[in-house]
């Protein structure tokens, strides 16, 4: 009777198996951010809304108080946006490499 069964050791579907699940949590990681993200905006939406008609209605709606709150949380959410989307989110990755292209292509035109 056999005690141990050991068979050979394939290295690459190890490694491809661990990448996968590496990528996968990667991905969970990223779209719980963007959930967070979305439940933060809702939450924002939702609170300010109350909090600028409570204030609106009680001390009126005029000068900066009823949208103090909304100013400096919807700061807060900007940050939080660009943490979650990041920078190129406006502009792209190639952004900057078509701009300098585009450019070049001008200053070529312009010497011929």
């Amino acid at each position: 009777m056999e005690k141990y069964s050991l068979e050979p050791y394939d290295e690459h579907k190890e490694s491809r198996d661990f990448r996968k699940e590496e990528a996968y949590l990667r991905a969970k990681k990223k779209v719980d951010e963007i959930i967070g993200f979305y439940w933060h905006l809702a939450v924002y939406v939702i609170v300010n809304l109350f909090l600028i008609i409570l204030i609106g209605v009680n001390a009126g709606f005029g000068g900066f108080g009823p949208y103090a709150t909304a100013t400096f949380w919807g700061i807060g959410l900007a940050f939080h946006f660009l943490g979650v989307f990041g920078p190129n989110f406006f502009f792209g990755k190639n952004w900057e490499n078509k701009k300098i292209e585009e450019y070049m292509e001008k200053e070529r035109q312009r010497w011929e």
